[in-house]
């Protein structure tokens, strides 16, 4: 068992967590402040692009539990390495959070979002059903670019990274206003857990939201993926060139 792939995805995680939520907490993320909205949904997808260039050729760069399972439905990992990437990614945002506590509480600086970053359902008024749909859509469009992006029947080359960062970055643009955007159970637990010790247990008591919604997000993705892909799998091989016979040839072999 090769735990440096774990100490990864927790480094991953705990990067995420501290860029991304921090961010949020730092400039505010109100769906009618355009710049701080932006730059949360751009801070979450370049700590995507770091990351996946930097632990991404140790562990894969998945640091975030929906990607694990979609991965694990693809067969591209273990059970055993499903559980302990979980662990090591709920364990980085937890840090993550811990980090932020810290650096908040001791710098003096005002949360912006009053909650550490945390998801939650104020922009669907309330109503869970709404924020299971835009989880589910949201995670499903994330996880199928990242299956697809790195399919290697596909063979799309070493820019998988910014194409992963880039669409975190624009289903934030959408989700932000919603839900928060979570896509990911880790990222969205430890700030609900961390406004859980100061008093705030709005963020954890719909935290199944953001479970659920994602994983089921990521599998159906996985599923479709490779539905789509099985049916394909000739489209994306080049066609192989027929040689063609000159005209001159032509000519030739009939004089003779």
């Amino acid at each position: 068992m090769d735990f440096k792939k774990y100490v990864a995805e927790f480094i991953g995680t705990m990067t995420l967590v501290t860029l991304g939520c921090g961010t949020a907490m730092l400039v505010g993320c109100d769906a009618a402040n355009g710049g701080g909205y932006i730059l949360t949904a751009f801070a979450f997808g370049l700590t995507i692009i770091a990351m996946a260039y930097s632990i991404g050729n140790i562990s894969g760069c998945h640091i975030n539990p929906a990607v694990s399972l979609g991965v694990l439905i693809s067969g591209g990992m273990t059970v055993t390495d499903f559980v302990g990437y979980i662990v090591a990614q709920c364990l980085g945002a937890f840090t993550g959070s811990g980090l932020l506590s810290l650096i908040f509480d001791l710098g003096g600086v005002k949360d912006m979002t009053k909650g550490y970053g945390s998801n939650g359902l104020a922009g669907v008024h309330g109503n869970p059903v709404a924020g299971l749909l835009v989880e589910i859509v949201l995670t499903f469009i994330f996880v199928t670019a990242i299956i697809g992006v790195t399919s290697k029947k596909a063979k799309h080359g070493s820019f998988a990274g910014v194409v992963i960062g880039f669409t975190l970055v624009l289903v934030h643009i959408l989700g932000i206003g919603l839900t928060g955007t979570s896509v990911n159970p880790a990222r969205s637990f430890g700030p609900a857990l961390f406004a859980a010790f100061t008093g705030n247990t709005a963020p954890i008591s719909c935290l199944w939201v953001f479970i659920v919604g994602p994983l089921v997000g990521a599998a159906l993705a996985a599923f479709v993926y490779k539905f789509l892909e099985s049916g394909c799998a000739a489209a994306v091989e080049e066609p192989q060139s027929k040689p063609q016979t000159s005209a001159k040839s032509k000519s030739k072999s009939k004089a003779r």
